[in-house]
C-alpha cells in the first residue's frame, strides 16, 4: 500500500483553518431546521387545510402516511402524524443524498475539490432560498429535493482532509470533521429555535430563521471563493495530457480492505442505527411520557459525551479500533434500550450511543480514504457516503414498522442482534493497512490546539 505524501505544513494548516470555519457555518445553518419541523410542517398542514382542499401535495402525503400508520396491529398516536412525516422528508433527503454523492465524488476527482464544492455551494444556496420563498408545502419539498441533491460539502471535506494527510495523520484530520458536527449541533438548533419566535413575513413565519441560514450559506461560499485551495493531488489537466500508459500502467492498488466490505459496513451499521435513532421519541414517549424539552435533553446529552470523546478519544485510536470501540458500544446500548424501565437506564443507553456517534463513522470514512489512491478519493468516498445514505433512507422505515407490529423489545433485540453481525464485519473481516499506525506527533498545527481547546470546553456535535 502506498503512502499518501504529506503537503507542506503552512498549507496544511491553512487547509484544516479553512475546513473548520466553512464545516461550521455549513452545519449550523444545515441544522437550524431540525427542531423547526413539527411547527413547520403543522403550519403547511393547517395552512392547507383552511383551503378545504386534500388534493395537494401534502394532502396526498399525508393520506399515505396514514394508510401505513392505521396498518398496524398496535394504534399509533395521532401525535406522530408529523414525526412520521418528518421522517419520510429526511428518508427522501437521504436517497437523494445517495444518488448524488457518487457523482459528486467523481467531478472531484475530474474537475478538482475546490470546483465541485463551490458548485454544491451554489445548488445549496438555491435550497436556502427556496425555504426562504416557501410558504406552500410544494416549494418546501421543491427546497429539500434541491437540498439532497447538491448536499456535497461533508464529503468534499473527507475528501481534502484526505488529500492534505499522510496515513497516520489521517484518523485525527478525519475527526475534525465529527467536531464540527458536534459544536453545530450543540449551538445550531437552539439559534433556529430561537430565531423561529422572530416573525417577519406573516405567509412563511419561518422566513426569518430561513434567511439567517442563507446568510450563513453565502458567507461560507464567498469564504470558500477565496480562501481555499485546490487539494486535488494531480491536477486534471495534467493527468488527461500523459500518455495513457503513464497513468493506467500504474500497479494496481493493493488494498487492506475492500471497498465492498467497507461500504457494505457502512450500510448495515447506518440502516440499524438511523433505526433506533428515529424510533427514540416514540419509546421515550411510551416509557417516560417525554415532550420536546425532555427528548432535547437528552439529545444534547448524547451530544456532549460524543465531542468530549472525539476530542480526546476518537483522534487519538487508529480508526479501526475506533469502529471497533464503536460498534460494541451500540449493540450494548441496543440490548439495554430493549429492557430499560427507568430513566438512569435510558441515559446510560444514551452514553453508549454518544460513544457509537462519535467513532464509527469516522473511522470508517477514514479506513476508506486508506484504501484510495490520489485520483479516486473522491469517488471511493462518494461511494462510501452513499452506502450509508441508503441505510439512513431505509432504516426508520424499517425498523419503526418492527417496532410497531412485534413491539419494543423484539425491535431492538433484532437491532441488537443486527448490531453484533456488524461487529462481526468489523472483527472479523477488517484490518489494519500497513504504515497506517497512529504515532505519537508534536502539538499539530494552532488550528489543532483551538480545536482541541473548543472541544474540551465541552462543546458538541452532528
Amino acid at each position: 500500500m502506498s503512502h499518501a505524501t504529506p503537503v507542506a505544513g503552512d498549507l496544511r494548516k491553512k487547509v484544516l483553518r479553512v475546513l473548520f470555519i466553512s464545516l461550521l457555518l455549513d452545519l449550523i445553518s444545515f441544522t437550524f431546521i431540525l427542531p423547526l419541523y413539527p411547527k413547520l410542517l403543522e403550519f403547511y398542514r393547517d395552512h392547507e387545510a383552511a383551503k378545504a382542499s386534500s388534493n395537494t401535495v401534502l394532502g396526498q402525503v399525508l393520506h399515505g402516511l396514514n394508510a401505513y400508520k392505521n396498518s398496524f396491529a398496535r394504534p399509533i398516536n395521532d401525535r406522530y402524524d408529523i414525526v412520521l412525516l418528518g421522517g419520510a422528508l429526511g428518508s427522501l433527503f437521504s436517497f437523494l443524498q445517495a444518488i448524488a454523492s457518487p457523482i459528486i465524488g467523481r467531478l472531484s476527482d475530474k474537475y478538482g475539490r475546490r470546483t465541485a464544492l463551490l458548485w454544491s455551494m451554489a445548488g445549496n444556496i438555491l435550497s436556502v432560498a427556496l425555504w426562504v420563498a416557501a410558504t406552500d408545502f410544494r416549494t418546501f419539498l421543491a427546497s429539500r429535493v434541491v437540498g439532497g441533491l447538491s448536499e456535497g460539502n461533508v464529503q468534499l471535506a473527507l475528501a481534502i482532509a484526505t488529500d492534505i494527510s499522510d496515513d497516520t495523520q489521517r484518523g485525527a484530520t478525519m475527526a475534525l470533521v465529527g467536531v464540527c458536527f458536534s459544536i453545530a449541533f450543540t449551538f445550531g438548533p437552539a439559534l433556529g429555535a430561537a430565531l423561529s419566535t422572530i416573525t417577519t413575513v406573516a405567509a412563511n413565519p419561518f422566513a426569518t430563521a430561513a434567511g439567517f441560514s442563507l446568510f450563513l450559506i453565502v458567507t461560507e461560499t464567498i469564504y470558500l471563493y477565496f480562501y481555499l485551495p485546490e487539494t486535488l493531488p494531480v491536477a486534471p489537466a495534467k493527468c488527461s495530457e500523459k500518455s495513457g500508459s503513464e497513468v493506467k500502467s500504474a500497479a494496481p492498488r493493493a488494498r487492506t480492505n475492500s471497498h465492498t466490505l467497507l461500504n457494505f459496513t457502512h450500510f448495515t451499521f447506518i440502516l440499524f442505527f438511523s433505526g433506533m435513532e428515529f424510533s427514540l421519541p416514540f419509546m421515550t414517549y411510551d416509557l417516560f411520557s417525554y415532550r420536546s424539552a425532555q427528548s432535547g435533553k437528552l439529545l444534547g446529552f448524547i451530544g456532549l459525551v460524543a465531542s468530549l470523546l472525539q476530542g480526546s478519544v476518537t483522534r487519538r485510536l487508529h480508526p479501526l479500533k475506533v469502529v471497533q470501540l464503536g460498534v460494541v458500544s451500540c449493540a450494548a446500548g441496543f440490548f439495554i434500550l430493549g429492557r430499560v424501565t427507568t430513566e438512569k437506564g435510558l441515559y446510560a443507553a444514551a452514553a453508549l450511543l454518544a460513544v457509537t456517534s462519535a467513532t464509527v463513522v469516522t473511522g470508517l470514512n477514514s479506513l476508506s480514504s486508506f484504501e484510495a489512491a490520489a485520483g479516486e478519493r473522491g469517488n471511493k468516498l462518494g461511494n462510501h457516503r452513499s452506502f450509508g445514505q441508503i441505510g439512513r433512507s431505509l432504516g426508520p422505515l424499517i425498523f419503526c414498522t418492527l417496532y410497531w407490529w412485534a413491539g419494543r423489545e423484539v425491535a431492538y433485540a433484532v437491532g441488537g442482534a443486527g448490531m453484533v453481525a456488524v461487529c462481526g464485519l468489523v472483527f472479523g473481516g477488517l484490518k489494519t493497512p500497513p504504515g497506517t499506525e497512529m504515532k505519537r506527533m508534536p502539538q499539530t498545527t494552532d488550528i489543532g490546539k483551538k480545536i482541541n481547546g473548543v472541544k474540551m470546553n465541552g462543546k458538541k456535535s452532528k
